[in-house]
């Protein structure tokens, strides 16, 4: 009979074992330790999910100016890709356009459907919008038509985005470039920066084209006042004329450069850096500051 009795208390001994009359082990279920091991890989892997079920923010897109507006992309819906051209000087809006819309599938996470707009340049008349997803749009300013490019020649056609420096943007929406010039972008580099007026600032040469008639010329904006002084671009210097559309190179000619360009018969004793312009196998000058103006010295013919 005792026998039989502990046979029937037996399973309720395999969770409880007794060591002696004081003293027990628990035992842990075997369901038990697979309800913890849900809960922990619960725990590590639905965090980790859900961060790879939401989309990074989308990057900032530097706006380009053209002809005194200003093109910008807010990248602030998802949905759709749009633009806003907004007056340079005043930055009210002047137009809106969607450029490209994103159908949202419901049974997914929408926000990684989104697709943002990724750049923004300008060739000619034209805007030119690419996307996250690498496909490029050409906007006519003139009809504000949208032509979608073809896939090889997206990646062939888009031009690189400008980084112009922080002193050129103030100068353009303040008004001191914006009246009748557009930034040019013909040669590389577009810009140059250097302390041309010798005041311990630096300050930015960039190219220019005089709106009107189409002249080319340099815009230098002085870092300690944020003034354009026009070079060129319908305002005549020296023998460089009033249209630089010749110049095919461009450089900073340091202030205490030792050696002097070919034709100069003493060294010049510069107040700050200059500009050595020059055309390809022909002439050259240096533009620099002589505490009043910017001059031309011719250095070769």
């Amino acid at each position: 009979m005792k026998h039989r009795r502990f046979l029937l208390e037996r399973p309720r001994c395999s969770y409880r074992v007794r060591c002696g009359p004081k003293e027990s082990i628990n035992v842990v279920k075997p369901a038990a330790i697979v309800r913890r091991l849900i809960l922990t890989f619960t725990a590590l892997v639905l965090p980790l999910c859900l961060t790879l079920g939401k989309r990074t923010a989308p990057a900032e897109v530097t706006p380009v100016i053209h002809k005194g507006v200003r093109y910008v992309a807010p990248n602030d819906d998802g949905r759709r890709g749009y633009v806003e051209a907004r007056d340079a000087h005043t930055n009210d809006k002047i137009w809106e356009l969607t450029v490209f819309t994103n159908p949202i599938d419901p049974n997914l996470e929408e926000d990684v459907q989104w697709v943002f707009i990724e750049s923004l340049s300008i060739r000619d008349n034209t805007l030119i919008v690419a996307s996250e997803r690498k496909n490029t749009y050409e906007i006519d300013l003139k009809t504000k038509a949208i032509t979608q490019l073809p896939p090889a020649q997206s990646q062939t056609a888009t031009p690189q985005p400008h980084n112009i420096p922080e002193v050129i943007q103030r100068a353009v929406t303040n008004g001191s470039l914006v009246k009748g010039y557009d930034l040019s972008f013909h040669l590389i580099p577009s810009y140059l920066q250097g302390d041309f007026n010798g005041d311990g600032n630096i300050d930015v040469a960039v190219l220019v084209k005089q709106r009107a008639t189409g002249k080319v010329g340099i815009a230098i904006v002085h870092g300690g006042m944020g003034k354009a002084t026009i070079l060129g671009a319908g305002r005549a210097i020296g023998n460089g004329g009033d249209d630089f559309a010749w110049m095919d190179s461009w450089q900073v000619y340091a202030k205490n450069r030792a050696a002097h360009a070919a034709g100069e018969t003493s060294v010049l004793r510069l107040r700050g850096d200059a500009l050595l312009v020059g055309k390809t196998e022909a002439a050259s000058a240096l533009i620099y500051w002589n505490g009043e103006k910017y001059v031309w010295l011719q250095q070769g013919d």
